[in-house]
């Protein structure tokens, strides 16, 4: 390749042309990597430290400059575009509305960062037009944008060199865990998955606070993704493998029940869809395989989604066809279940590196360490410099007649200046803000306001100054201002998460075998024989039926720990028979036990890990919740129940109404609900354990059976604010004090004002012995001492030793060993616990 040159000023016949020869592979191999890294570092790869790429950066700096606060009014999407464009994103509108547009999408970030107004779009649709919406900044965005104007990052030039940009957000949020990214660069592309903010930040806190943590003590805290549109994760070891080395896979899966949807036919409602899968692809993939002969039994798909009860598929079955083993069919041959790739590919300090779950927690945590030191030290500045204005304004306010005939006498404020330094020993600023002070605050109580002012800067100054030369006050403020973000803008987990599912079936017997290369599952057989089982409710909301009766319902002591290995309820019944379950409204729902999964025979406890979802047979009303199952038998014992409000009740199960799906087993007042219930006989003993940790316990025999209308009796007297937070049954001679082997009591402390799920609190387990038995409606004695910043108890319960706790994932949560102090305070657990058992 030959490139030509001349000197324009002379003329062509009297210079000679001058030639440059240029190997034409090294041409391109320089351009290549020019382009792939401007590609890489400028536009497609987040950065580690606020999970934002470029574009994404620009968008929030420029709304925060332009004043769009979730407390101002909507503005149209394309101004912030245009001022995005013009002022720092060298590239085109349609790219800069994109990214915007899926900031502000709540189906494709686990928390958005963009208010949107108007139509944003669907998994199916597109967003209108810049100029038909209007965007703001969403309230998590402030904390991604907050103290910009401190100093806490760097600022870079703009495009052309004329304005400056930030080169990364503070991010008080983990932005990168908790919504995700995607992109495709050059020889290289990202893919990670979003997680729970509160799960997140209690792993970071841990790893602020234990630099040397391990990944499995961070496992603890963050159990898998926790995606947008819920649904399930169905097996969990390819998170795990990518929690190590950054690269791994798992199955996602629809959440979906089985009812009736006609009077005489069955169907399948679809109510959460995998992860960035729309309903308008899965009733396209369920008519293609009808047509295709892969799907048997589908009568119709119907879309019956709104913006009142939100997604609402539902997939009539055909009558003759089993609903469980056509759901399972939907799952092998539509997007109901779905895989995620998990590519954990992000810049740290410019260079693209793939991190596992510690290498993302840690360059975060090392960014906020950097940003609270940075703004310490602005702040402190700041402070200082103050102080040292006061300091001179309080020297001219005790001489202020000497000041003024100062300033008279000189001839120019240069003069009066340099006089004023000579004369009280003052410095430039000290002296220019003098000169530049209103007569108005020359008085007395002008000076009392700045003596304050003084005072309070001294404090302020020595604050900063400590968290400055100490690094554990420094990490411990650290891990307060992330407590701090995840209580305001943490929610619950939406994502179910399964070790496994389950076994496969077919639509029915006879069915064409399926055409993919996964192997045929055995039929699902339509006659189940009618044996002895127990059915089983986990703490984590899984229910299931285990093969025989003849199973362990508690691990022996010293027995390893396993998921769901928390029961909140098991009731002896059979296969074909009948169960109830008992909702904090006080309400009894029938279930059959036949719709509930078979777990695998086991040696030890069983393991609802592959458990079916209590959601996906039960519509429960907002704000209900399930209590427990309970037997439905006309001869099965009396049953407990005990409400917030410190009422208990005995109610036969033989009151139980034989042509209803549900009925009422107690009247509650306003305000109350079930906590707890138990079958009982005259010789067990009730127990209530209250917020403010007092235990009450009596015998079951002074609470008289009564029919479900009644509103059972006072059962422990509370004080005023006070709740009951567990309420359950214990055999006869439980408090026996030579019994070495008994019951025990666990009681988890914590603050009332703390968001549920956040914290760990302090527990402490004692022999239930240890604890005399009162008469029924009193106040019951103190089974927890409080320490500083806990007020209530948030979690106890009373039970067979061992006890053990579970997360809210189903993880195992380790208790303090047993202390034989009945008012003794609690050890600190290693992460918050969901339910003991």
């Amino acid at each position: 390749m030959a490139r030509r040159s001349s000197t324009p000023d002379v003329p062509p016949e009297d210079v000679a042309e001058r030639i440059v020869d240029i190997d034409v592979a090294t041409e391109m191999e320089g351009s290549f990597l020019e382009y792939a890294y401007s590609v890489i570092y400028s536009r497609a790869l987040p950065d580690a430290r606020d999970g934002l790429k470029p574009v994404q950066r620009r968008i929030l700096f420029q709304m925060s400059d332009m004043g769009l606060r979730p407390d101002r009014p909507f503005v149209k999407s394309a101004r912030v575009v245009g001022e995005v464009m013009g002022k720092l994103h060298p590239h085109g509108d349609t790219a800069i509305y994109d990214a915007m547009v899926r900031m502000a999408q709540p189906f494709s970030l686990r928390l958005p960062l963009v208010d949107g107004h108007g139509n944003f779009g669907s998994l199916d649709d597109g967003p209108a037009a810049p100029r038909y919406t209007e965007a703001r900044m969403a309230p998590s965005a402030l904390a991604m944008t907050q103290s910009l104007d401190e100093d806490v990052v760097d600022f870079v030039p703009n495009y052309d060199n004329k304005l400056t940009q930030p080169g990364v957000l503070p991010a008080a949020i983990p932005n990168l865990l908790v919504n995700g990214a995607s992109g495709i660069a050059v020889g290289m592309a990202t893919n990670m998955a979003p997680h729970n903010l509160v799960e997140v930040v209690a792993a970071a806190r841990h790893l602020v606070l234990h630099p040397e943590a391990t990944l499995d003590e961070l496992l603890r805290f963050v159990p898998g993704p926790d995606l947008p549109s819920g649904g399930k994760i169905v097996g969990l070891e390819g998170v795990r493998d990518a929690y190590r080395t950054g690269r791994g896979a798992f199955r996602t899966r629809a959440t979906a029940r089985i009812e009736n949807v006609t009077p005489r036919r069955k169907g399948i409602v679809v109510t959460e869809l995998p992860y960035t899968v729309g309903p308008e692809k899965v009733i396209e993939k369920i008519k293609e395989g009808v047509q295709s002969k892969k799907l048997s039994g589908i009568a119709d798909a119907l879309d019956l989604t709104d913006r009142q009860h939100g997604l609402r598929l539902v997939i009539e079955v055909k009558t003759g066809f089993n609903p469980e083993a056509v759901l399972e069919q939907l799952y092998r041959y539509t997007p109901l279940e779905d895989s995620f790739s998990i590519n954990n590919v992000a810049l740290v300090e410019g260079q693209p590196r793939t991190l596992g779950l510690r290498e993302l927690l840690q360059v975060w945590v090392d960014h906020r360490i950097s940003v609270v030191r940075r703004r310490s030290q602005f702040r402190l500045r700041k402070k200082q410099e103050r102080l040292h204005l006061v300091e001179g304004l309080l020297i001219a306010i005790v001489d202020i007649d000497e000041v003024i005939q100062v300033i008279r006498s000189s001839d120019d404020a240069d003069a009066a200046r340099t006089r004023l330094r000579q004369v009280f020993d003052l410095s430039e600023p000290q002296a220019e803000y003098i000169l530049e002070l209103r007569l108005r605050r020359l008085t007395k109580f002008s000076r009392i306001e700045l003596e304050k002012e003084r005072d309070e800067l001294l404090e302020e100054i020595a604050a900063l100054q400590a968290i400055l030369g100490d690094e554990s006050l420094l990490r411990t403020t650290v891990s307060d201002e992330m407590a701090e973000v995840a209580a305001t803008y943490g929610t619950p987990r939406r994502t179910i998460l399964l070790e496994s599912a389950g076994g496969v079936a077919t639509a029915a017997e006879g069915a064409p075998a399926p055409r993919s290369g996964r192997a045929a599952a055995p039929a699902l057989s339509l006659e189940i024989e009618d044996s002895p089982c127990y059915a089983l409710l986990s703490a984590t909301g899984l229910i299931a039926r285990t093969g025989s009766t003849d199973v362990a319902l508690r691990p022996a002591p010293g027995a390893g720990r396993s998921k769901h290995d928390v029961l909140a309820g098991a009731v002896a019944t059979s296969v074909r028979g009948e169960v109830g379950v008992l909702t904090s409204r006080g309400v009894v729902r029938r279930v059959s036990v036949l719709d509930l999964p078979g777990l695998p025979p086991t040696d030890g406890a069983p393991n609802l890990s592959g458990g079916l979802p209590l959601s996906e047979l039960l519509a429960l009303d907002k704000g209900e919740r399930v209590v427990s199952l309970v037997s439905v038998a006309p001869d099965a014992p009396t049953l407990a129940l005990g409400t917030a409000q410190g009422v208990v009740k005995r109610v036969t199960s033989g009151e139980a109404p034989a042509n209803r799906d549900s009925w009422e087993v107690i009247g509650l007042k306003d305000g109350d609900e079930v906590v707890g219930a138990a079958a009982v006989t005259d010789d067990d003993e009730l127990v209530f354990i209250s917020s403010d940790a007092a235990l009450l316990h009596f015998a079951a025999a002074s609470v008289r059976p009564q029919g479900r209308p009644a509103g059972g009796m006072a059962g422990i007297k509370l004080a005023a604010g006070q709740r009951v937070v567990h309420f359950g049954a214990l055999p006869a001679g439980s408090d026996a004090a030579d019994d070495a082997e008994g019951p025990v009591v666990v009681t988890v402390a914590g603050s009332s004002t703390a968001l549920p799920g956040t914290q760990t609190g302090s527990a402490k387990v004692t022999p239930f012995s240890r604890y005399p038995g009162k008469g029924r409606a009193t106040g019951g004695v103190r089974a927890h001492r409080f320490l500083k910043g806990e007020d209530a108890l948030f979690l106890a319960w009373a039970g067979p030793a061992p006890a053990r706790a579970t997360g809210s994932a189903g993880q195992p949560v380790d208790l303090p060993e047993p202390d034989e102090r009945r008012d003794g305070s609690g050890q600190p657990l290693a992460a918050p616990p969901l339910a003991i058992g």
